[in-house]
């Protein structure tokens, strides 16, 4: 068994912490849904709960989300287009 490097662990934690993220970010979504529909039974608790928690909570939960998928994009562009130029300058 090997022991797991510096690299390894923190990037093992990331992905631990984004994928809380991203359920919270379906639990927001779903308490959403029904928020709306409890709304629509005359039930107005979950929206204004939902509502106090938008801002402190789900907010930077949704941009942590988005700027994950983007850096994770860039990331894996940037790795197909790194061999290529490590070629070109080896010739």
């Amino acid at each position: 068994m090997t022991t797991p490097t510096t690299e390894q662990l923190w990037k093992q934690w990331l992905d631990r912490l984004l994928m809380l993220d991203a359920f919270l970010v379906i639990a927001g979504a779903l308490w959403f849904v029904a928020a709306i529909l409890a709304g629509s039974q005359g039930v107005q608790t979950p929206m204004r709960l939902l509502e106090q928690l938008w801002e402190p909570l789900f907010t930077p939960a949704i941009g942590l989300l988005i700027a994950a998928a983007l850096f994770n994009g860039v990331w894996a562009w940037w790795q197909r287009i790194r061999p290529v130029r490590d070629q070109d300058t080896e010739s």
